[in-house]
């Protein structure tokens, strides 16, 4: 079956729960990993890993299209979860590079003239590598400043490249609510657990939308962890169940950007418009390359 390059929510309340109430709810969201999603310790750069792929959005003035490709696939019949957003090709006034960072803008306005636009009032962007660069295994490390305004619902996250959502799995390094700004999260889909039943946690961030900070994950064959600055909040096992615990054996794609509204990112408050959302670079990292 042809992937679609989006998440389809399910039992979606408890996961919007998990989120907003800083992990209260997670104890809820079982799975067949048989437990929950939080973790401890310290998350770095392995010894041994070497520099595979990089963007420090340094030269140019829009993404470059040998890295990324604007996902704009679902503008006509509209995204999952209800999100508002229409997703723009090439276009600066939603994403460009400035004094070295991507800047990923959400504005309220209705491109109307154009072909795919599904009636949506608000424009961003949706950036992923897929057909450019995919990866198994790796450190990623993100450098991201994020939005602060009612309604914002920024992603740094993975998507596998072959197969159907969830059966290849969905790897969320980062998600984030404008109307939770102190609130950061990740979450690992798969098809014995997605959606609202999605295994992973969160953490306190008080200063996520001010401040430039490294969120970052390491999945190697046995676990994948993540972090924030090098401090682990998440983690999600390899427990030798098959695929549909563990379908992270194959390629994934990274995707960066910018959801207005929808089930997690909530009402809309149109006085924050233009509102961009950072990144510093992208990297990633794998063994013995």
């Amino acid at each position: 079956m042809k992937q679609r390059l989006t998440r389809r929510w399910a039992a979606l309340p408890l996961l919007a729960a998990l989120a907003i109430d800083g992990g209260a709810a997670f104890a809820q969201a079982q799975t067949a990993t048989g437990k929950g999603g939080a973790a401890t310790g310290p998350i770095g750069l392995p010894s041994g890993y070497t520099l595979v792929w990089a963007d420090e959005f340094d030269k140019g003035t829009l993404p470059d299209e040998s890295k990324w490709a604007y996902d704009t696939g679902m503008n006509k019949q509209g995204w999952h979860n209800r999100e508002k957003q229409y997703y723009s090709g090439p276009r600066a006034e939603n994403a460009s590079l400035k004094d070295g960072r991507l800047v990923i803008t959400a504005r309220k306005e209705s491109l109307s003239t154009q072909a795919d636009w599904g009636g949506q009032q608000y424009t961003s962007t949706r950036l992923i590598t897929k057909g450019k660069a995919e990866w198994t295994y790796g450190y990623f490390e993100i450098r991201a400043k994020l939005p602060c305004g009612q309604g914002t619902w920024p992603a740094i996250w993975t998507l596998g490249s072959q197969g159907d959502w969830p059966a290849s799995g969905e790897l969320d390094i980062l998600e984030h609510m404008g109307q939770k700004p102190d609130w950061v999260f990740s979450t690992v889909h798969t098809t014995s657990g997605h959606g609202g039943h999605g295994v992973g946690d969160g953490r306190k961030l008080a200063t996520a939308c001010g401040v430039f900070h490294n969120y970052q994950m390491l999945w190697t064959p046995k676990e994948i962890r993540f972090g924030i600055d090098g401090q682990v909040h998440a983690a999600y096992p390899n427990l030798g169940q098959g695929t549909a615990q563990w379908p992270f054996d194959k390629p994934q794609f990274l995707i960066l950007n910018l959801a207005i509204g929808g089930d997690l990112g909530g009402e809309i408050d149109d006085k924050i418009f233009p509102i961009g959302y950072e990144v510093d670079y992208v990297k990633v990292y794998q063994a013995g390359k």
